[in-house]
Order: C-alpha cells, then sequence, then structure tokens
C-alpha cells in the first residue's frame, strides 16, 4: 500500500527480436582551437590576465566599455547602458566560453575571474594572434582600471557580507 510501484521492463530474447543500440557521445560544443579563430575572446582573456587580484564580471563590464570608448572598439563589443550600467550580451558569452573551455575560472570566495594554469599557457601560444593591439589594450586597460577598481571592491565586500 501506498508506495510507488515500478513496472517490469521486458526483456528481448536473443535471437527473437532485433534490438538498436543506442550509443550517446558527448562532445564539446566550444574547444581552445575555436577560441584561436574568436580575437575579441582573446583580447578579453588578456584584459583579465591583466587585472592583479582577478576581477568580477561586473567590473570586468565596465573594464570592457571603458576601454572600448578609449581604443575606439579594439575589443569589439556592443554595449547597451542599463541605467548607468553597461551590458554586452557578446562579452557574456564570450566569457561563459572562457569558462566552459577551462581556460578562466571563478574564486568561491570572492567571485573573481582569474585565468586558470591552462588560461596562462593558451594565452602565451595564442598572444601572437592579436600582437597589434596589446599595447594599445595594456594603456587602455590602465587609463581604465582606476575607474574600475571601486566596481570591484564594492562586488567582494557584498560577497564577503553573505
Amino acid at each position: 500500500m501506498g508506495g510507488l510501484k515500478k513496472t517490469k521492463m521486458a526483456t528481448p530474447q536473443a535471437g527473437t527480436e532485433k534490438g538498436k543500440e543506442i550509443r550517446i557521445v558527448t562532445k564539446h560544443v566550444v574547444t581552445t582551437s575555436d577560441l584561436l579563430k574568436n580575437p575579441r575572446a582573446l583580447k578579453l582573456l588578456y584584459v583579465i590576465s591583466l587585472a592583479p587580484n582577478g576581477i568580477s564580471e561586473k567590473a570586468l563590464m565596465h573594464l570592457a566599455y571603458y576601454v572600448d570608448k578609449s581604443s575606439n572598439g579594439k575589443l569589439g563589443y556592443n554595449f547597451s547602458l542599463v541605467g548607468s550600467t553597461p551590458v554586452s550580451k557578446e562579452l557574456l558569452n564570450d566569457l561563459t566560453t572562457l569558462k566552459y573551455t577551462g581556460l578562466v575560472e571563478v574564486s568561491l570566495k570572492n567571485r573573481k575571474l582569474f585565468l586558470t594554469g591552462l588560461g596562462k599557457e593558451f594565452l602565451n601560444n595564442a598572444l601572437e594572434r592579436v600582437k597589434d593591439d596589446v599595447d594599445t589594450l595594456k594603456k587602455a586597460f590602465e587609463e581604465a582600471w582606476p575607474k574600475v577598481a571601486p566596481i570591484d571592491v564594492e562586488v567582494s565586500l557584498k560577497v564577503s557580507k553573505r
């Protein structure tokens, strides 16, 4: 009484029925070789690597917005302003891709993004593909970081209160 009834599955007899075998094959949707073809994601990875102690997603969004404004769109993202907060769906998609491939990781204690060992190695090998923009991005990062650092600290404080 009162429980779930288990249904019995009929087992096919050997030789009487032709059974179909189902194989499940997992494939990565995006690989690191796909990222080599995406200069925006490579530039984003480089910008994340410039942050001294990691960077929060919110601060990264602001930073990318300021870098794009100051360097005439070197990152190449389209931003919409929601209130005073810049938002880019393309940037979020590239960031998700970087996390998925294991190049960027989120710290559990302070919710900051940082490059993994694989990400650093990948960036060293792939940096030549965006070498024309590296100096411009670094200069734009150094100009924008003082504006973004308070946002990063704010996110850290909110996370530590929980």
